[in-house]
């Protein structure tokens, strides 16, 4: 078959599962948030039953995965065991238990003249959502745009195929139980011209969120006519301050790195003020070594380490911009709080960024002059999630500055509308 029939084909299929979709969301629009609710309990109901498909399911891509020579972080985020799906099936219940914002009022007022206007929330409509190896993303997209009176259009990344058919099978057998549209959750199949025509498919799909690495989000970004909110990469900083309290800096340091290595809410560099990385680091890289992290430290830190017997690798030309998503670390000594405020601006992604500090003025100056998304004061970075922030699940973590900022739940996945009520004015 030619290009140019592939890419027929598959504007094709996508339209036609947007027009489903379109006619789904008008059914999702008008629902009770009673009935969304009572639906959502049913899908997270459908996934604990599913648990052993969903497992064989996953067991399937995670040994093509293997077989691929995929890397060991990708993998983590890919698994699926039954502790995860059951945290997924309550991730669920959680957004049900949300107030809906569909209705919301805004703002509002009554003019001179007599109008009375709000501004309301209403739905965006079909979401199309664009993502790689997070089969948990099918999940909590699926929940978030039930919630917010939207359907959803799902392209997983083929190396989670097998595990987003059986989620996706679940989520839509609960949907057709409970009297509701299968098509307000479909799955999108087919190869890259399958995504570039979702990308591409203005007019049918009102909203389009990429969720991965920084190379499919410029992708999308770089690509689509659809409206993209861009869902960032994670090149997140600890930065211990010289008012930093040293227990408080190794717990936090740890954490943010090896809680989950794999996820965009890591930390993947480790600055350190130069007057207290003597006193500091010593500890800290110990305890990250054992946790086996490898840490690619600059000269001083590397020589802090030696002294400590903790053994680093040398920081490389562009170590500072990577995103791990594994257990490696970057290691920088920084002058000041302006070199490390100068630091994150240049190899930072906007995405979260901490300061340990118990020096108020120094915190004050990090949450003023750090632009991210998440900016963090003695906390671990692995805090910036819908769920920890109490939104439920999350759609994604935005790290543009449009619309939506930060976790993307229930609000940033609807538009507003104008209601303006008269009694016969004319203008």
């Amino acid at each position: 078959m030619s290009d140019i029939a592939q890419h027929s084909d598959a504007d094709s299929l996508v339209r036609e599962l947007a027009t489903r979709s379109r006619a789904a969301s008008h059914v999702l629009a008008q629902l009770p948030r009673a009935a969304k609710d009572t639906a959502l309990r049913a899908i997270a109901d459908a996934l604990d039953a599913a648990v052993e498909p969903i497992v064989a399911a996953n067991a399937e891509d995670l040994e093509r995965g293997r077989s691929g020579g995929m890397a060991q972080g990708l993998l983590d985020r890919l698994a699926l065991d039954e502790g995860r799906i059951r945290a997924i099936a309550q991730a669920v219940r959680d957004v049900a238990a949300l107030p809906d914002p569909v209705g919301e009022v805004v703002r509002g007022s009554t003019l001179a003249n007599g109008l009375q206007i709000r501004e309301v929330r209403v739905p965006m409509g079909v979401v199309g959502m664009i993502y790689e190896a997070r089969p948990n993303v099918t999940v909590d997209a699926a929940a978030l745009a039930l919630k917010s009176g939207n359907a959803v259009i799902l392209r997983g990344g083929s190396a989670a195929e097998s595990s987003n058919r059986a989620l996706v099978g679940a989520i839509r057998g609960a949907l057709a139980a409970e009297g509701l549209p299968e098509d307000a959750v479909q799955l999108l199949e087919g190869g890259r011209e399958a995504a570039t025509a979702l990308m591409r498919a203005r007019g049918y799909v009102d909203l389009l969120i990429p969720r991965g690495g920084a190379g499919l989000i410029q992708q999308v970004v770089s690509e689509s006519t659809v409206p993209v909110i861009e869902t960032g990469a994670g090149v997140c900083h600890v930065y211990l301050d010289e008012g930093a309290d040293a227990q408080k800096a190794r717990s936090i340091a740890l954490n943010s790195k090896t809680h989950r290595p794999s996820v965009c809410n890591a930390a993947e560099t480790l600055l350190v003020h130069e007057d207290v990385a003597g006193t500091l680091l010593p500890d800290i890289l110990a305890e990250l070594a054992d946790a086996g992290v490898e840490l690619h430290a600059d000269e001083r830190a590397a020589g802090v380490a030696a002294r400590a017997g903790v053994a680093t690798v040398p920081l490389e030309e562009g170590d500072v911009d990577t995103e791990w998503n594994a257990l490696v670390m970057s290691v920088v000594t920084v002058p000041s709080l302006d070199g490390a405020v100068e630091h994150v601006r240049r190899h930072g992604t906007a995405h979260t960024e901490v300061i340990v500090t118990e020096d108020r003025a120094a915190a004050r100056r990090w949450t003023n002059e750090v632009d991210a998304a998440a900016v963090v004061v003695n906390a671990s970075s692995r805090f910036t999630d819908g769920g920890e922030f109490g939104f439920g699940a999350e759609i994604g973590i935005s790290t543009q500055k449009l619309h939506a900022r930060g976790p993307m739940a229930l609000p940033e996945l609807t538009s507003t509308k104008w209601i303006v009520e008269g009694d016969g004015q004319t203008r």
